[in-house]
């Protein structure tokens, strides 16, 4: 399998990828993070995502590439930000719901993550994770200030609907 771009690139410092994560191991394949440090520094220098990119995003994520983009164009994303330097990642689902997003761990708190990514192991990712790193690789995402006991709310919400 051919790697998209010139070559295998090293994860640069601050490149805003959190999916990206040495310190807690958990990283993407290594073909996801290529293509997606490749959309980000051609997106940087074009403004644009060429065809063959999306198509390589198709071909990686398989069908959740799609509504992901769709996400990113809806401009569906916030990052979430305290000022203790937490952060987590909303994105408005297709649906209308609000889903908790944690980018550096690569988890989400949609049913389709439960089931496609945990249960099934069919799929990498969910396409609001998916939406995450493209948002960061675009510029399309939201940031939105809050409080840490705000963040904390917005953290222990979830936990409350799941259990």
């Amino acid at each position: 399998m051919q790697r998209p771009g010139p070559g295998p690139a090293a994860a640069a410092p601050g490149d805003g990828f959190d999916c990206i994560s040495d310190d807690l191991g958990t990283t993407l394949p290594a073909v996801a993070e290529e293509l997606l440090r490749e959309i980000k520094k051609t997106f940087q220098e074009t403004a644009q995502v060429p065809d063959e990119l999306l198509l390589a995003l198709k071909f990686v994520f398989g069908p959740i590439a799609v509504p992901a983009l769709d996400l990113v164009d809806q401009r569906s994303v916030t990052r979430v930000v305290s000022p203790s330097g937490r952060a987590a990642y909303q994105v408005l689902g297709s649906s209308g719901r609000l889903y908790t997003c944690y980018a550096a761990c690569h988890f989400c708190t949609c049913p389709a993550f439960a089931f496609s990514v945990l249960r099934k192991a069919d799929s990498l990712l969910c396409k609001h994770i998916l939406a995450v790193y493209l948002s960061q690789a675009t510029g399309a995402c939201q940031e939105l200030t809050v409080s840490n006991q705000q963040l904390e709310n917005i953290l222990l919400a979830e936990e409350n609907e799941d259990g």
